[in-house]
């Protein structure tokens, strides 16, 4: 069995650390094969595993990906919704758009903030109306973001 084939394996291990790693491998070997087997295991039971796999997806950074992390997008995890952004950020694929504006909704303002900045890097002019509502946030930081957002996309 070779090396990636082993990866794969332990995506199912029985130890957590044994799939994260193997998440985190399959990440870095810039394989684009590790895309399915990444996406059958987003429902992996523990929170640190899911946010391995969503984090790899991202760093294996390709459009085939962009359907497992729009449903990451509503993981229970904080976290692992904002590294689904962060990956949607990387891949920048406009289908990611829309759910993304859903995120600035999010009750987490990470999350709100994180959707905010990819959404202004993303070029796309859709956002601007949904991003204003963030201009009346309770926080700060989402304000703050928001703000930065809008002047991206209404720059020419």
């Amino acid at each position: 069995m070779n090396d990636f084939s082993l990866l794969v394996t332990d995506l199912r291990s029985s130890t957590v650390k044994k799939r994260q790693a193997a998440a985190r491998e399959l990440g870095k070997s810039g394989n684009l094969s590790a895309i399915q087997p990444l996406t059958d295991t987003l429902s992996d039971p523990h929170a640190v595993v899911r946010c391995e796999i969503v984090q790899a997806l991202g760093r294996l950074g390709d459009s085939d990906a962009v359907a497992t992390l729009i449903t990451a997008l509503n993981d229970p995890e904080p976290h692992i919704r904002c590294a689904a952004i962060a990956a949607l950020g990387k891949i920048k694929d406009r289908a990611a758009v829309s759910p993304l504006i859903c995120c600035l909704e999010d009750m987490d303002m990470t999350v709100r903030i994180g959707a905010a900045e990819v959404l202004g890097k993303s070029g796309d002019k859709r956002a601007i109306r949904p991003l204003t509502s963030l201009l009346d946030d309770p926080f700060s930081d989402v304000r703050n973001s928001a703000q930065a957002a809008i002047k991206k996309l209404t720059k020419k």
